[in-house]
């Protein structure tokens, strides 16, 4: 097993965060690895297109700071120093790679619903995040 220095942890902040999190603070304590976290607000125009005639810049910033809110939390229940919690607007797999690239994180630790057969094929949060990260990613299996 390598020696990990820097863990980025991406949650959804969901129940199943907790599991991903827990396993990856037991890493970082086994290589005395620094920890980061990151939740990622995918903007409201992804979901809905561009085409709408509607300002989301309201509900987005709320959403935002729900996100923010909720981050602080999490992170103050797992020991997550607020300076390695981290919210950026984008698609999950982008941001976790730019992110992970900025920390210099050695390891990605990130909660996957364990698909199989088409849905695994069609793609994921975590199967993105999987392909073209620049170091080691390990998906907890959450959920059923």
């Amino acid at each position: 097993m390598s020696d990990y220095t820097k863990i980025l942890v991406a949650v959804d902040l969901s129940d199943d965060s907790t599991n991903v999190i827990q396993r990856a603070i037991a890493i970082a304590a086994n290589n005395n690895a620094e920890l980061h976290v990151i939740h990622v607000i995918e903007p409201l125009s992804f979901a809905y297109g561009g085409d709408i005639p509607m300002d989301f810049s309201g509900i987005q910033d709320e959403i935002q700071q729900q996100a923010s809110l909720q981050l602080k939390r999490f992170g103050e229940k797992h020991g997550i120093a607020e300076d390695k919690q981290h919210i950026v607007l984008g698609r999950p797999e982008v941001e976790v790679h730019s992110k992970a690239k900025e920390a210099g994180a050695d390891l990605i630790v990130i909660g996957s619903h364990g698909r199989h057969g088409l849905a695994l094929l069609l793609g994921s949060t975590a199967n993105g995040v999987l392909h073209g990260a620049g170091c080691d990613v390990l998906a907890v299996r959450v959920g059923n």
